[in-house]
């Protein structure tokens, strides 16, 4: 397997988010068969798994740990805080707290979960604008103090924000979202990541599974779905977006790859320091993705890839207005 630096951390170069095996698109597999695919990876050389307390409202983690701490010394383990779900009298609601409170609350619960003593990774999963990123930041570097993290990470933030988080306390990963059709870090912050040595974490690397040519109708989406109020995905800007395939799909055979695999290394081609994590619920999936690091794109193929699909020929805003003032991304 091939491997790529993270901090203190060598991890495979394609790393597993685990998410979709509890969260966010549709219905999610029984538990034997996310098991199964969560040690399927693990055997397959994956040794950079990514959670959240706000994954499943806690059962990702509960998952996550329950079917690898047997494996703990095998794998790196990240997962995220400051995003949680709260219990209120009508239900459990998402919350963005990145009070030193909530954090402190937020790690102690995932440690708990995930059944282990340490989280390798711990990311801060969104800025809260109400709280200076330097407070959560240092609430977050006591807990690497106190041995419960070893090495800290953010999610969703800009060059700026990712640069007064590093005068706190060094920070080791970024994971945002990164793939041909969403643009935004290589506006500042890939470059940021590059001059701290910060590793960058691409999450929905396949464009929410839109390049992998899974999705050809909005309205086969589930109710519960995250991508249904997301723009692209909405039925006029997806009609616009699958003209894209047919190229892309032509692209990749003369790669000699499938469409997965050319968005992956696609990724993996832009810099040393980029480690996409797809998510799947399938290991037929899993193994076509990490099939990804034999892929070798020369720069004809690379520039084709850019003009194809890019922040201009992409239809539809990445977010819906709510959740664009939950990021701190730069726009582009």
């Amino acid at each position: 397997m091939n491997t790529r630096t993270i901090g203190p951390f060598k991890v495979s170069a394609i790393g597993l988010g685990c998410m979709n095996l509890n969260h966010a698109y549709g219905t999610p597999p029984a538990a034997d068969v996310a098991e199964r695919l969560l040690l399927e990876a693990l055997d397959a050389g994956v040794t950079l798994f990514d959670t959240a307390a706000l994954y499943g409202f806690g059962a990702n983690e509960t998952l996550v740990g329950r079917t690898l701490k047997s494996h703990r010394s095998r794998f790196t383990l990240a997962s995220k805080g400051g995003m949680a779900g709260v219990q209120f009298d009508d239900g459990i609601k998402r919350v963005i707290d990145g009070s030193p409170v909530a954090i402190r609350k937020n790690c102690e619960d995932s440690l708990r979960r995930l059944q282990t003593d340490v989280i390798d990774l711990y990311y801060l999963h969104r800025w809260d604008k109400s709280v200076p990123i330097e407070d959560s930041v240092g609430a977050m570097s006591d807990l690497v103090r106190a041995g419960k993290v070893r090495a800290l990470g953010l999610s969703e933030v800009s060059a700026m924000t990712l640069r007064k988080a590093h005068a706190v306390h060094p920070i080791t990963a970024v994971q945002t979202e990164y793939s041909l059709w969403t643009r935004n870090p290589e506006v500042a912050v890939l470059q940021a990541c590059q001059d701290i040595g910060a590793a960058f974490v691409a999450f929905s690397p396949l464009a929410r599974g839109f390049l992998s040519g899974a999705i050809t109708d909005a309205a086969a989406l589930g109710a519960n779905d995250i991508r249904r109020p997301m723009p692209r995905f909405a039925p006029a800007n997806l009609a616009a977006n699958l003209k894209l395939l047919p190229p892309f799909n032509a692209l990749a055979a003369e790669a000699g790859c499938t469409p997965s695999q050319l968005a992956l290394a696609w990724l993996l081609h832009r810099a040393p320091h980029i480690i996409p994590i797809p998510g799947t619920t399938s290991t037929a999936h899993l193994r076509e993705d990490l099939g990804a690091l034999q892929v070798q794109l020369g720069g004809e193929l690379l520039a084709q890839l850019d003009a194809l699909i890019n922040t201009r020929t992409v239809a539809g805003a990445r977010y819906a207005p709510q959740a664009t003032l939950e990021v701190d991304t730069e726009v582009c």
